[in-house]
């Protein structure tokens, strides 16, 4: 809320303005000037006289489906500065354009809480803790790179949501504190964005709007995906083994005391017996589950409704398998989702920093400002300045689509002019998205830290160190290629 605010001062302060933008809708386009809609022949010759540099594939095959900033076309509008009422409806508006999000999430504490119900999971982890005991660390380091590749690869990012529940209670048991989970999952998840090499959600879309091809380049982020993801492993599992070691080095317990977790550990001390045939069923069905939503993702395309539908189905299944009572069940699966109500809002409410800047229109009147500032520079200042500014747009556009499509077309005409290939434009809008994304109240780290109990304070303290080595990194990696 104080970031929400913050964002409408500044829409009493920077001036209201948008470019025109572009809109597919077969068999044609829909050019949106000055509020005005026109429709236009869907042909690279309406493209080529807009001097947009997008490829027509890209819109014919859905790739692109947001509409496209026009380069060249800013023009500023009256101001509209975002009042009290306007303050106090953005979080509102938020929910309403992340529901998709938001159900995905109250569905997944459903299945969590009915599946925890059948004390399998219990069993399981118990199981798991006993073969891992000595060897979590190696835990860490397959599980933190298993995400990262999701990340790069297809895009995971709130599907990533689901694993809490799992790793939590393994981690608290293993000696670590409630950081390294969201390390592990949200911080695999965010840098595999900063090392997207397929990404359809960020490095697909932006160099198709970037007027390139998505391959251009693969190689050099291939090489920093090893690279960063190497960097950030080492990070995570050092702190993991300082906190393990000596339980007062946490930075949980330094900032926040001590935490009661909502995914409890189990004890250590217990036993653990051998799985019983409907444990080992119902634990089948767990993963299976995630292993069909990560399939339909890469494969299928699915989205969150499809992801949402699997958690649904999964958890009638185990409800069966367990012959649980039909009003048990019920009850059950909502104490599950009124578990991650408060997470579910946190989402909503940083997506109203979003409509706070729509509404005032200042969203492309800071694109518009930036892209003069860096326009006519040499090519390595050039595009070192537009890392940094990628940066500062991730605080105010958190979706990695919604980035390229608006910035892409503007920041790839001045490419040209700067003699920079296109590729390293895509990489500093990767590169900035992926460090700022760490900390950005816009995008799911609040929801992350909500889901374990602990404030932002004990995150910064953890991730600035980081956030610092990946910018010398990746700087460095924008230089090479500039110059190459």
């Amino acid at each position: 809320m104080g970031v929400i605010v913050l964002a409408a001062l500044a829409t009493l302060l920077v001036p209201a303005g948008k470019f025109d933008t572009l809109t597919y809708a077969a068999p044609g386009f829909t050019l949106n000037k000055n509020g005005t809609d026109i429709t236009l022949p869907g042909t690279q010759k309406t493209l080529d006289s807009l001097h947009i540099v997008t490829p027509l594939t890209a819109f014919e095959q859905g790739t692109i489906r947001k509409p496209v900033s026009v380069p060249g076309s800013y023009h500023r509008l009256p101001k509209n500065a975002q009042g009290v009422v306007s303050i106090i409806e953005a979080p509102i508006k938020g929910i309403y354009d992340t529901i998709d999000i938001v159900l995905f999430i109250l569905l997944i504490g459903g299945f969590i809480h009915v599946f925890n119900e059948t004390g399998a999971l219990e069993a399981g982890l118990k199981s798991l803790s006993a073969k891992m005991q000595g060897h979590e660390g190696w835990l860490i380091i397959i599980v933190t790179f298993l995400l990262t590749f999701g990340g790069a690869s297809y895009g995971m990012a709130e599907e990533a949501f689901a694993f809490y529940p799992v790793l939590v209670p393994l981690f608290l048991a293993a000696g670590y504190d409630l950081l390294v989970p969201v390390a592990v999952i949200f911080g695999g998840t965010q840098l595999g964005t900063l090392s997207s090499f397929s990404n359809p959600f960020s490095t697909i879309i932006a160099s198709n709007a970037c007027g390139i091809s998505w391959t251009d380049g693969i190689n050099g982020r291939l090489i920093m995906f090893v690279l960063s993801a190497t960097v950030y492993i080492a990070y995570v599992f050092r702190y993991s083994q300082k906190v393990k070691l000596n339980p007062s080095a946490s930075l949980v317990y330094r900032f926040d005391g001590v935490v009661q977790s909502p995914f409890p550990a189990f004890s250590r001390d217990a036993v653990a017996t051998k799985l019983s045939t409907r444990s080992s069923l119902l634990l089948s069905i767990f993963f299976l589950a995630f292993a069909v939503m990560i399939t339909g993702v890469v494969k299928f395309h699915w989205w969150l409704l499809e992801m949402s539908a699997v958690f649904v189905v999964a958890a009638v299944l185990v409800a069966v398998i367990q012959r649980m009572n039909q009003k048990v069940f019920i009850d059950t699966f909502i104490k599950g989702a009124e578990g991650l109500l408060s997470v579910a809002f946190i989402v909503g409410a940083a997506r109203g920093v979003t409509a706070i800047l729509d509404g005032g229109n200042i969203s492309d009147t800071i694109v518009h400002e930036a892209s003069i500032m860096v326009s006519g520079l040499p090519p390595g200042l050039f595009i070192i300045l537009l890392m940094l500014l990628y940066c500062v747009f991730t605080l105010f556009i958190s979706s990695s689509s919604g980035m390229a499509v608006v910035t892409m077309p503007i920041m790839g005409g001045l490419a040209l002019a700067a003699h920079v290939p296109g590729r390293e434009i895509v990489n500093s809008y990767l590169f900035g998205m992926g460090i700022m994304g760490f900390v950005t109240p816009t995008g799911l780290i609040l929801p992350s830290l909500a889901l374990v109990g602990i404030s932002i304070k004990s995150w910064w303290k953890f991730a600035w160190p980081l956030m610092l080595m990946l910018l010398v990194l990746c700087g460095g990696a924008l230089l090479i290629g500039v110059n190459l």
